[in-house]
């Protein structure tokens, strides 16, 4: 079924108009295209409408400056559609497209992969019987320049200069502050002021949802119940120096007890078994070490350095002759070394073949090109043939957003700001055991330090999953990472009548 929505007035229709000509490729300001589905979750036939569109940004003078791509999910098979949850979800790069957490993670639809996260042919989607659509509504978000989200031209056909674009929407508080503004205009339109809302964002998505969930307080006056940071950044907390090499091992440690390169006492062990013993060594004894940098004593170092290879997988003279700080570049490429396999940066269950054995670095990254692999044509087959929507725009799964203005990030503390000031407002961590972009012992760092008082620590949450920085293509964890999704939207909505107050 195929609705198309009226605009929401005759000016938009008139630039819809003088934006495109027979010669050139446009996407259309603000529009929408309705259809209507069903798919099985939990055993349950959840009935839903999908609708997906444009929705345009606006300069001070209240002019389309850009217009923004979305997907909204919203389930209608249910009464109080006022109370439902609504999860805002935002991947990262930045310069990503919605498209990984659309159609692999927590929308009704997912690709055609093996069980593992491989391409399969022939490409296309499937149901997604763990998708939170029968719990909550979602809307996937494509930043300017990501997906079919393009910089619009005014009435006299002029765009912003590349300058104004960066200053405008390429930077880490640019970016947070008209997609705070776009955030307003979608919930009101779409009439979700009285809904419980939770903001969702992956990799630098992280960086993005953290500074929203004050922005969206302070400038917007909207409360959330929920920020989900799914593999997160560091999101301006410093964990620079001998923390920064600490933080590694465990990880490390994860992804050679994956390729059984540990000795058989830890490979004997389960994963959750040897990783607490990994993260105490860690803090306790390699982060003090390595704080101690060229004057710590040389029977340490040499103990020290016997125990990280026995955790990493490594030789000693490859950690003696890292000075204890092994660049995860060298460990992608060194780790199966003799087996003739360098390893994926994202998810190190990833193999891949390189020129020459010797160096540094792997030659590219195995895990993105299986992924490009797989969402490429699974998405653009998608969008085009079930939700029925129509461009000639290409759609970007990575666009052209740098140079990114990473100055004044202070996102991690934004987030605890809002959180300071909301006590409804609560956080989830997600992360892969096997990404080595993004770790997850940096995601536990960057929790522990999120809140120094200590004050908020129960509404901060840590869930990890045996694999990588997209743990969800891994079939046994999508089913996880939704359930603990579904768990925390869920309880993160107060009890009927529960003030939003600290005693």
């Amino acid at each position: 079924m195929r609705m198309a929505q009226p605009m929401i007035s005759a000016l938009f229709l008139a630039m819809m108009v003088s934006t495109a000509t027979a010669s050139e490729r446009s996407i259309a300001v603000d529009d929408a295209v309705v259809t209507e589905h069903a798919v099985r979750i939990g055993g349950e036939r959840v009935r839903y409408s999908a609708t997906t569109g444009t929705q345009p940004t606006w300069d001070e003078d209240g002019n389309p400056d850009a217009t923004l791509f979305y997907t909204y999910y919203q389930r209608t098979d249910v009464r109080d559609q006022d109370e439902r949850p609504l999860l805002i979800s935002f991947n990262g790069g930045p310069g990503s497209a919605s498209v990984w957490m659309h159609v692999a993670y927590t929308g009704p639809r997912v690709l055609e992969i093996d069980d593992e996260g491989y391409p399969v042919q022939p490409y296309g989607v499937k149901d997604n019987p763990y998708s939170v659509l029968d719990v909550a509504d979602i809307v996937f978000v494509n930043p300017v320049n990501t997906g079919y989200s393009r910089v619009v031209p005014d009435e006299d056909g002029e765009k912003l200069s590349r300058e104004e674009q960066k200053e405008r929407f390429f930077g880490v508080n640019a970016d947070i502050e008209y997609l705070a503004e776009w955030i307003n205009t979608f919930v009101t339109r779409k009439e979700r002021w009285s809904s419980p809302k939770y903001l969702i964002g992956e990799s630098y998505g992280t960086t993005r949802v953290a500074g929203l969930a004050l922005e969206l307080q302070n400038s917007q006056w909207m409360y959330l119940n929920g920020v989900i940071l799914v593999s997160p950044t560091d999101m301006g907390i410093d964990r620079d120096g001998p923390v920064k090499a600490a933080n590694r091992l465990p990880y490390f440690a994860a992804t050679a007890w994956y390729h059984e390169m540990l000795d058989d006492d830890l490979q004997e062990q389960d994963l959750y078994e040897l990783l607490p013993e990994v993260e105490d060594f860690t803090l306790n004894e390699y982060l003090p070490a390595l704080a101690q940098g060229a004057y710590l004593d040389e029977d340490k170092r040499q103990e020290i350095a016997e125990q990280v290879a026995r955790y990493s997988g490594l030789s000693i003279d490859s950690v003696l002759g890292s000075n204890l700080d092994i660049d995860t570049a060298f460990f992608w490429k060194d780790l199966l070394r003799e087996e003739g396999r360098t390893l994926g940066r994202l998810d190190s269950r990833y193999l891949g073949i390189d020129r020459k054995r010797v160096g540094d670095r792997p030659d590219y990254w195995a895990e993105l090109t299986a992924w490009l692999h797989a969402f490429t044509p699974a998405i653009n087959h998608y969008i085009r043939s079930e939700l029925e929507y129509e461009t000639d725009i290409k759609y970007n799964v990575f666009g052209p957003v740098h140079p990114w203005d990473r100055q004044n990030n202070e996102t991690g503390e934004n987030l605890r700001q809002a959180m300071a000031q909301n006590p409804y407002l609560n956080v989830l961590f997600q992360a892969g055991y096997y990404d080595g972009a993004t770790n997850y012992f940096d995601a536990k760092y960057s929790m522990w330090q999120l809140d120094p008082s200590g004050e908020m620590k129960d509404r901060l949450d840590f869930k990890g999953y045996r694999s990588g920085h997209m743990m969800y293509l891994r079939y046994e964890d999508l089913r996880k990472s939704n359930e603990d999704l579904r768990e925390f939207i869920l309880e993160a909505i107060p009890e009927e009548g529960e003030p939003a107050r600290y005693d």
